[in-house]
Formats: structure tokens, C-alpha cells, sequence
């Protein structure tokens, strides 16, 4: 009994002991290991460094510093605690990796053609008494590939509806995809994100629902990738549009001002997709003049006359639906100047003009007729009377004064003479 006692004080004592050497142990292990970018300001010797984030493709730069050195090394550890870097001395043979600098305080290394292996926690020692160290985090983003749009094959009829589906691989963290038309952005529907198998990269997908319109023909449909590891912008792939629709209809005449007798043409042109290929060309009044002949979309008129007046319609079908519009038709007269719309009113002025001073120099010259007639008429009369009263004079008695006044023989013959 006694003996099983002095066994039991015996054993507890070394457990003791064993514990105690546990807790000291943590204790130098706690004391001597310090995160990476945690840094005590009262220790010159503890290592600094900082995080690091580059692209597949890219080049790392690690940078591990301290205040002051006690002639220790610094030493540069990856991923997997193998040495990169002892002071100068290459410990790894592995061509991306090379030395920048190396002094007492300072050790700079870089990493060329980085891949996502490379991506984790790269530790930094010196070696006093205790050791210290410093942990660098170099996060590798994955490059997202550009984007693909399916699900627009063949064109689409206008009012109809149209999904679009954008997809990019390899980008880690996973890219946000952007949908735009032309330069606005419109909304599609939320990425889905999955994960790729056997690597730490992701594929997004994004879907877009569209309700096209003819004005959406030929349009830019684009889906752009927005990723830290694109620095110049985002990528992105664009598709045109194919809307068919209906043709909208208009009439171009040969000249604004067609004349008699002229040749001239009404061309008919439809705006739709596909290209109208068929017109059919009437005259809402009547029929189509004789002169006139119908060559597709053109209406075409040998020798224009003021018969051929009148209200013209062309109606042109795409296979898709029709569509049709009126022109009326004015002929001017043969003088008209079809280039100038002036010329009719200033020819008119003219010859206005001319018929004014035509009018007002006959005017004149029977105004001189009547005044000189008028000189004339008066001056003869005055002949008259003067030879009338000179038979009374010549008279030898009153009587034959009276009888020659009267009118005898010889001034009836006088009368007459004058008269004629």
C-alpha cells in the first residue's frame, strides 16, 4: 500500500515537469514567430513585407526588409517552405526566379511568368537569436478569356424575341459580365458562376433577352468582361443584329420641275430588309398614260405632256410585308427653266414691261394724231367762213349781197369745193 502511494508522488512530478516544458516551448514558439505585415516598431531587426497581387503571365516582385542587421542573412522561403533566396546564394533552381538585391537590410527577389501554382503565402527570415519572420500573401488572378456570344444564328422578324448567351472562362476571382447595345449598357439577366474542375478558376455566364424592332437592325450587341487582371479596359465581343421588317416607301422625281416634252423618270425606293424587289406602280385617277412605262422600280415617261398630271403610287413587297406612298406629278409648260423656279415669274415681269411701253408709245403717238387732226380741222374751218362772207362783198346792191349770202350758185360750188 505504501509502495503504491510513493509510485503515484513519483509519476506526477514528471508529468509535471513535461507539461511545463510544453508551455515553455509554445511560448519561445509564440515569441519568435510574427505574421506577415504585423511589425513591432521598438524591434529594428524584425523583417517587413507586403502583399502582392499579379495576373497569370505577370511578374512578382517579394521585398523583405529590416531597420538593422546583426550580420544574419535574410532568406526567402514559397509556398511549400523551400528556400528561394539565402542572402545572394540561389537555393532553388528555377530560372523565374532571380535576384534584384541583397544587402544586410534588404532582399529583393522577382517571379517572371507566374502561374496560379504560384498563388499562397511566401515567408521571409532572419536569422538572429530568436529567428524572425514575415509572410508575403501573392495572390495570382486568373485571366478571364473573352467572351463568346451565342444564340443569334439567323435574322430575327421584327416584334420577335431574341436570347443571347455570353460566356468567359479562366478568370479567378471570378469576372462580372456587361451587356451593351451600341454604347448603353442594358441589363441582362445575373451571372452564373461555376467553378472549373481541376483548376481555381471559374467560367461566368450571362444571358440577354431581346424584343427586336427594325430600329435594332444592324445593331451592336456587345458582351464586355470586367476583371482586375484586365488593365487596359475590358474585353469584349460584339454581334450585329439582323431585323428583318417591312419596307418603308418613297418617290424621287427626276427634276422638281418637269417640262412638256421632255423625258423624265419616278424612281421608287424602299427601305427594308431584306431589298424590296418587287413595284407595282398606279394612277389614282385613271389609268397609266400610254406614254408612260413601268421598268421595276422606275416609272419612266418617253415625252412629258400636261395630260400626264395627275397623283402616282408605288407600292413595293419584300417578301416580309409591302409598303406604298404617293406622288403628284405637275408638268410645266414648254418655256418653263426646269433648273431656275424663278424664271416663269421673271420672263413674266418682262414681258409685262414690254407690253406697258408697246401700250404707252401707241398712246402717245394717237394723242399727236388727235392734236394735230384737231389743228386741222379748226384751221379749215376758218377757210370756210372767210369765203362764205366774201360773196356778200363783191355784191353790187344789197340785194344781190343777200342772194350771194344765201348761197347763189357759185358759193353752193364753193361750199362743195371746201366740203370735199
Amino acid at each position: 500500500m505504501s509502495g503504491m502511494r510513493a509510485s503515484k508522488n513519483m509519476t506526477f512530478p514528471a508529468f509535471q515537469r513535461a507539461a511545463l516544458r510544453a508551455l515553455a516551448a509554445l511560448t519561445m514558439l509564440l515569441a519568435t514567430s510574427v505574421r506577415s505585415n504585423f511589425v513591432f516598431d521598438d524591434d529594428p531587426f524584425q523583417p517587413v513585407t507586403q502583399d502582392e497581387t499579379v495576373s497569370v503571365g505577370g511578374v512578382v516582385t517579394l521585398t523583405c526588409s529590416v531597420k538593422e542587421n546583426d550580420n544574419s542573412s535574410l532568406q526567402w522561403s514559397n509556398t511549400a517552405q523551400q528556400t528561394l533566396y539565402f542572402g545572394e546564394k540561389r537555393a532553388l533552381r528555377d530560372n523565374r526566379i532571380q535576384l534584384v538585391k541583397s544587402t544586410a537590410t534588404e532582399l529583393i527577389i522577382t517571379i517572371s511568368e507566374v502561374q496560379l501554382s504560384d498563388d499562397g503565402e511566401y515567408t521571409c527570415s532572419i536569422f538572429t537569436m530568436p529567428v524572425r519572420t514575415a509572410r508575403a500573401t501573392v495572390t495570382v488572378l486568373g485571366v478571364p478569356g473573352k467572351p463568346v456570344i451565342t444564340g443569334f444564328e439567323d435574322a430575327v422578324q421584327e416584334g420577335g424575341e431574341v436570347t443571347l448567351t455570353c460566356t468567359s472562362s479562366g478568370s479567378k476571382p471570378p469576372a462580372k459580365l456587361h451587356w451593351f447595345r451600341d454604347q448603353e449598357e442594358i441589363q441582362g439577366r445575373p451571372d452564373v458562376v461555376e467553378s472549373n474542375p481541376d483548376e481555381p478558376t471559374y467560367t461566368v455566364t450571362s444571358e440577354l433577352t431581346l424584343t427586336v424592332t427594325k430600329h435594332d437592325n444592324n445593331a451592336l450587341i456587345a458582351c464586355a468582361v470586367d476583371h482586375p487582371s484586365i488593365a487596359n479596359g475590358d474585353k469584349r465581343t460584339e454581334q450585329p443584329l439582323s431585323v428583318l421588317f417591312s419596307p418603308s416607301v418613297s418617290i424621287q422625281p427626276e427634276s422638281d420641275l418637269p417640262r412638256e416634252g421632255e423625258k423624265f423618270f419616278l424612281q421608287c425606293l424602299g427601305n427594308g430588309n431584306p431589298e424590296p424587289t418587287a413595284f407595282v406602280w398606279r394612277r389614282k385617277d385613271g389609268e397609266l398614260p400610254p406614254m408612260a412605262k413601268v421598268d421595276d422600280a422606275f416609272l419612266r415617261f418617253e415625252s412629258l405632256n400636261k395630260s400626264d398630271n395627275g397623283v402616282y403610287e408605288c407600292q413595293a413587297d419584300n417578301g416580309i410585308g409591302t409598303g406604298d406612298v404617293t406622288h403628284t406629278l405637275l408638268v410645266q409648260e414648254a418655256g418653263v427653266n426646269a433648273e431656275d423656279p424663278t424664271a416663269m415669274s421673271t420672263s413674266s415681269g418682262v414681258d409685262h414691261a414690254v407690253i406697258g411701253g408697246v401700250v404707252a408709245v401707241i398712246v402717245f403717238i394717237m394723242l399727236c394724231l388727235l392734236i394735230v387732226l384737231g389743228r386741222y380741222l379748226i384751221r379749215h374751218k376758218g377757210t370756210y367762213l372767210t369765203h362764205e362772207a366774201k360773196g356778200s362783198d363783191d355784191a353790187p346792191d344789197a340785194d344781190t349781197a343777200i342772194i350771194n349770202a344765201e348761197g347763189g350758185h357759185s358759193g353752193v360750188d364753193d361750199k362743195k369745193e371746201y366740203f370735199i
